[in-house]
Order: structure tokens, then C-alpha cells, then sequence
């Protein structure tokens, strides 16, 4: 089994950062992040987001050893109906803002036929040109035909992240 320990010592290695490094990047001592990859203790709760971030992962990641699921396709006769389908946005900045929408699908589809489009973010231009990017109408054909997972993952060179996920 492989243990939260061992997830920090590969996943740090494999983004070729060193211990101090990480260490540095946590605010923590070098001892800290080297007890962590031995199991003698773990992180605190509080840099479990900012550990998982520089790690390139998820905190559910980090803790359980599962990687989110990425995009599958289900085929029509064990499809779940729209209506009772979620359609999550996840949105977190370089400044710290952090946006959380889950929607049903079933409303998804009511605000396109609308019109609608991704919120805005004020005053975060990068951010906002990253959302205009991404067709929420497409995406939304993809989920009627099957699509379930990660659909799009978007990350600018400011460090602002978006991610989409049906289930």
C-alpha cells in the first residue's frame, strides 16, 4: 500500500523538486518534508492544499492514492439521465480567488438554450480570457453523447486554473 509518504516522494520527484526545495516553497524545515516521505509524520491539514497544488495533484489525490477519473465515455444504455447529472466548475486563481459552481446538468442546458456563457471574474483579465476559450456549449454536446470525467482542464501562464467535471 502505497502510503501519503511515499505520493509526496513521487510526486516530488517526478516535478524534479528537490526536498528543500519543497520545503522552501511550504514555508517548513527540510527535516519536515523528509519525515513526511518516511511516514514518521505528515503534513499539517492547512498545507495539505498548497502541497497538492505544487505537486500537480488533487488533495483527494495526495490523501487516497486515487486519481480523479479523466474523460470516459458511457455508452447510452448505462447513462445516467441528464437531470440527475452535475456539471462542477472549478476556477482557482493565481491571486487566491477561489470559485466553486456545481450545477445540475439538467439546469446547464436550460441556460444555454439561453444563451449563457461562463461567468466573469473582475478584475482578472488572464482568468477571463482562459473561461472565453472554452465553449460550454460543446462541452455540454459532449456530455449528451456520453462524456463523463475531466472535460477540460485550462491553466494559464499566470498560474489560473480551471477545470470542468461531469459525473
Amino acid at each position: 500500500m502505497e502510503t501519503i509518504g511515499k505520493r509526496i516522494s513521487s510526486q516530488r520527484k517526478l516535478k524534479n523538486i528537490k526536498q528543500d526545495e519543497l520545503a522552501e516553497m511550504l514555508l517548513v524545515s527540510p527535516q519536515a518534508v523528509s519525515k513526511w516521505e518516511n511516514d514518521i509524520s505528515c503534513p499539517d491539514i492547512s498545507l495539505l492544499p498548497n502541497l497538492a497544488k505544487i505537486l500537480g495533484i488533487t488533495v483527494d489525490e495526495l490523501l487516497s492514492g486515487k486519481q480523479e477519473s479523466s474523460v470516459s465515455y458511457v455508452p447510452e444504455e448505462h447513462r445516467k439521465d441528464i437531470n440527475d447529472m452535475m456539471f462542477r466548475i472549478i476556477v482557482d486563481s493565481h491571486e487566491g480567488d477561489k470559485v466553486r459552481v456545481n450545477i445540475p446538468c439538467a439546469l446547464v442546458k436550460i441556460a444555454l438554450e439561453c444563451g449563457a456563457e461562463l461567468p466573469q471574474i473582475s478584475g482578472n483579465d488572464s482568468l477571463n480570457k482562459a473561461m472565453k476559450s472554452i465553449d460550454l456549449a460543446k462541452i455540454f454536446e459532449m456530455v449528451e453523447k456520453g462524456a463523463i470525467g475531466n472535460l477540460v482542464e485550462v491553466e494559464s501562464s499566470d498560474g489560473d486554473f480551471i477545470r470542468i467535471f461531469v459525473e
